[in-house]
């Protein structure tokens, strides 16, 4: 696709980063979590989709009268006498605490237990062939906790006794490869590490929203992205100790160990850019199982398939593979009825995390417009946000670390006059690509297309303060 340059220019931001002292009063009420039965769940199985949306808003309603009723009771309290949680002791201040190590792997605290990832309800037929959304809308910065991360697994993952572990490299042909090699864990793990952060999406991801608006909230529309440091081995190093022909070579064939054997092909200037990692290490620890425990392939900007899991196999050639999961899956369907294959690359693409569709603006005043940026092709140059739906751009600002092929937190100050609002978000990455709208994207890609979706997201805020996911072209 060609480049897209913005359809209005943004205004710098010339508005104090905190407004006058009677703007604070803006508070946010989080989406509701469970919000279908597990009936519905089962009906949604069985192909009915046509109430997820209305058990979404109803569920929505419930959480709103609860928080509303509680937040009211306690506002006349403390109206009355006082904030008791100021002026009386605390059971937490005035008792024991926990003891050292009471959690010898720490976790959570429990009143954060509803932010967890999700499998959206009816998208498989098969749990083990499926995926969990990250909650996009309740993470800070840029890094993804190990537990928060996306997955997609295409038959189950596996917890693989790292002592067991092969990776084997070979070529194609003889000359390809002089010394084949078999790697054990230990080998790996013994050479130089590098460590790097980088995004992984998937290539699938908003992918529900091709044709219309499918889902309510953020972490099913966009929460099949995650960030990470990941530490590993550069795959170029490995190819050099076994003699390979990075020259003759054109593309590497990356097999993983599950019992999908996904196999991806993966371009040759990549590896020889030394992007390409064979890693073991994620967040500072060892990747998890469900994430590729104990290797997995990063391939950053390249949409997350292709970062093989579980990792076993290396093979150099001279031509793409063609395996099944990118000759007829992972591919684009064009308006013409064709198939376009090998379009790897994850475009630049943002997204507006708060405030977002199922949460509730529960008063006026100041809120801080907070979301995530990404480009497989660099780094993050300029996001710019509207709130009226795309008429008017100002420029947000851009919290750093601002790196290569990472996401990229940015920021926008918001005083809310209670009138109804269109949040969008568009980024432009350090090529000069410009992340399109529905309608530009459409031109060229159509409407029954699955991959590779960054369309600009519009949330749409209510005068009740709720928070909806619609489309603008």
């Amino acid at each position: 696709m060609s480049k897209l340059r913005p359809t209005g220019e943004a205004t710098p931001r010339t508005d104090p980063l905190v407004p006058g002292a009677d703007a604070l009063s803006g508070r946010l009420r989080r989406a509701p979590e469970n919000f279908l039965t597990p009936d519905e769940i089962g009906q949604v199985g069985k192909g009915r989709r046509d109430f997820l949306r209305a058990s979404f808003l109803a569920a929505a309603g419930a959480t709103a009268a609860a928080t509303l009723g509680g937040r009211n009771a306690a506002a006349a309290t403390a109206d009355a006498a006082g904030d008791p949680d100021i002026l009386n002791p605390t059971p937490w201040g005035s008792s024991l605490g926990q003891p050292v190590a009471a959690n010898p792997y720490g976790l959570p605290s429990k009143h954060e237990r509803g932010l967890v990832r999700r499998q959206s309800p009816g998208l498989t037929q098969v749990a083990a062939a499926s995926v969990s959304f990250a909650p996009l809308q309740g993470l800070f910065g840029i890094i993804t906790p190990s537990g928060l991360h996306f997955e997609r697994h295409h038959q189950g993952w596996q917890d693989i006794d790292p002592t067991r572990h092969r990776l084997m490299i070979n070529g194609s042909r003889p000359e390809f490869v002089k010394t084949p090699r078999v790697y054990t864990m230990d080998d790996i793990m013994r050479l130089p590490p590098v460590s790097r952060m980088h995004f992984i999406e998937c290539g699938a991801n908003t992918g529900m929203e091709w044709g219309n608006v499918a889902v309510p909230t953020v972490q099913y529309t966009h929460g099949m992205l995650s960030c990470s440091e990941f530490t590993g081995v550069p795959l170029r190093t490995l190819l050099e100790y076994c003699g390979a022909d990075l020259k003759a070579a054109k593309f590497i064939l990356a097999e993983g160990g599950d019992g999908s054997s996904m196999t991806r092909t993966i371009p040759i200037e990549l590896v020889l850019s030394g992007e390409v990692m064979v890693a073991y290490g994620q967040n500072g620890e060892m990747l998890r199982p469900e994430n590729g425990y104990p290797l997995r392939l990063v391939v950053p900007g390249v949409q997350g398939v292709s970062w093989v899991k579980w990792l076993r196999r290396i093979e150099v050639g001279d031509r793409p593979y063609a395996a099944k999961d990118e000759a007829v899956h992972y591919i684009d369907l064009m308006p013409d009825g064709q198939h376009r294959q090998y379009t790897s690359i994850q475009e630049c693409k943002s997204v507006i995390t708060s405030p977002s569709g199922g949460q509730t603006l529960l008063d006026k005043g100041f809120f801080t417009i907070s979301g995530l940026a990404w480009s497989g092709r660099g780094a993050i140059k300029r996001v710019d946000v509207s709130v009226d739906g795309g008429i008017n751009w100002t420029q947000a600002t851009l919290q750093t670390p601002v790196l290569s092929k990472c996401l990229t937190r940015f920021t926008l100050p918001w005083n809310w006059d209670g009138r109804p609002a269109l949040l969008q978000s568009r980024a432009m990455d350090e090529t000069g690509f410009v992340q399109p709208a529905y309608g530009q994207l459409r031109a060229v890609r159509g409407t029954r297309s699955i991959y590779h979706n960054n369309a600009i997201q519009t949330w749409q805020v209510a005068e009740s303060g709720d928070v909806n996911n619609v489309q603008i072209l």
